[in-house]
């Protein structure tokens, strides 16, 4: 079950959003909010899995309430305004209905977000947001407003980049919203390791290593001074440098 808030300041758009949530036997409207404030103060008090949110509210509009939420459960925008969709992508939604939406449409949306929640292994709703999924030689990522999947064979390195990781493998890299901290403990630690503060490597795709600097394909990654010793330590056991 999704346990769910809508929120938006019309109650006809509340109306035609619980209408549609009824009919949906994995969604269960736990609140409908005609504000921002109403949505923060259900968040704090309800483990929600996802939010139906109009963009275009007084005092505070959707954009501005999802940025200042430091556990975002899924997101489905509602708006009267195409124009907002690129924010939508920026803030990793989970789709964008434009109104007037069809029941059609809206079911295609919520499908989306249980498909997201089955394959995060999200059993129990928590009211906060899985990354990923991870399950034998493989991993889901979401990327595209999609759940991608990547095998760990296929990962050359993993390049952090602030908020955002860039992991390279097959002909285009794969951008998703994640720290490096939390894809290096779902990597298998017996073939990845950090070298860097920006970098994650997979040994098996090694081809040389000079110095600080190693080779993997047609890229350089640096390994710094504080990951060197473990590094070193981990592909050179006799010796703990590469001296």
């Amino acid at each position: 079950m999704i346990r769910c808030i809508a929120v938006d300041d019309e109650s006809l758009a509340l109306d035609l959003l619980e209408d549609n949530i009824r009919k949906v036997p994995f969604l269960e409207l736990v609140k409908r909010c005609s504000n921002a404030f109403e949505a923060f103060e259900t968040l704090k008090t309800e483990n929600i899995d996802l939010i139906f949110l109009d963009i275009q509210m007084p005092d505070i509009c959707g954009i501005q309430f999802l940025k200042s939420l430091s556990h975002k459960p899924m997101v489905i925008f509602t708006t009267a305004y195409e124009k907002y969709a690129l924010a939508g992508y920026d803030l990793d939604v989970i789709d964008y209905l434009l109104k007037p939406f069809s029941f059609e449409r809206f079911l295609k949306a919520v499908n989306k977000a249980q498909e997201y929640m089955v394959l995060s292994n999200k059993t129990e709703p928590s009211g906060t947001r899985n990354e990923t999924a991870i399950s034998g030689d493989f991993i889901f990522v979401r990327a595209d407003y999609r759940l991608v999947k990547i095998q760990f064979s296929d990962i050359l390195y993993i390049e952090g980049l602030k908020d955002y990781i860039k992991i390279y493998c097959g002909v285009s890299p794969v951008i998703t919203l994640m720290s490096m901290k939390s894809i290096e403990e779902k990597l298998p630690s017996t073939d990845f390791i950090r070298v860097h503060r920006s970098y994650i490597v997979n040994l098996r795709k090694i081809q040389f290593i000079e110095k600080n600097q190693i080779r993997i394909g047609n890229r350089e990654i640096p390994v710094s001074d504080n990951y060197h010793e473990a590094f070193f330590k981990i592909i050179n056991p006799v010796n703990k440098t590469n001296e």
